[in-house]
């Protein structure tokens, strides 16, 4: 496991970016963890027949890539996801590389909340657009701890 970052080194401002091209592989397994198998994830002659003209990543799979950049990056390991909001803005399409966008917007320190900015991006166009709560670990307590 990966060092997260306490609440103590969190500033609003900061942020990160985490990259990710969409596979199918990637889409096949969202839709058996899902359950999600709308067939215009799954099946391109279908999808053609849509307004998308062709197959698109599930909407949260960028939901998901989101998740993991809180979960391990920003703040990261042992922070918990308390509430997301989602916007989707543009499909996301099997090959397409992701970017996703965390920023610390603002802090309550003395509940350890800290609200984000939460956005996917393909080709510098928001393809989500949200925001996250999470509340962040504290340096005194992970110290504290006993193993």
């Amino acid at each position: 496991m990966s060092e997260g970052l306490f609440l103590e080194d969190l500033a609003v401002g900061r942020r990160v970016e985490v990259a990710h091209v969409v596979t199918d592989a990637d889409i096949v397994k969202f839709a058996e963890a899902s359950g999600d198998f709308n067939p215009v994830h799954l099946d391109e002659a279908y999808a053609q027949t849509t307004p998308f003209k062709g197959r698109i990543a599930h909407g949260m799979l960028s939901g998901a890539f989101i998740s993991a950049a809180l979960a391990n990056k920003l703040p990261g390991p042992g922070s918990v996801y308390l509430s997301q909001n989602l916007k989707f803005k543009r499909p996301v399409r099997p090959g397409d590389e992701v970017v996703t966008r965390i920023e610390v917007t603002k802090l309550d320190e003395r509940r350890g909340f800290v609200w984000l900015d939460t956005t996917c991006l393909v080709n510098g166009k928001a393809v989500v657009e949200g925001e996250a709560m999470v509340q962040a670990p504290r340096r005194a307590k992970a110290e504290g701890a006993v193993a």
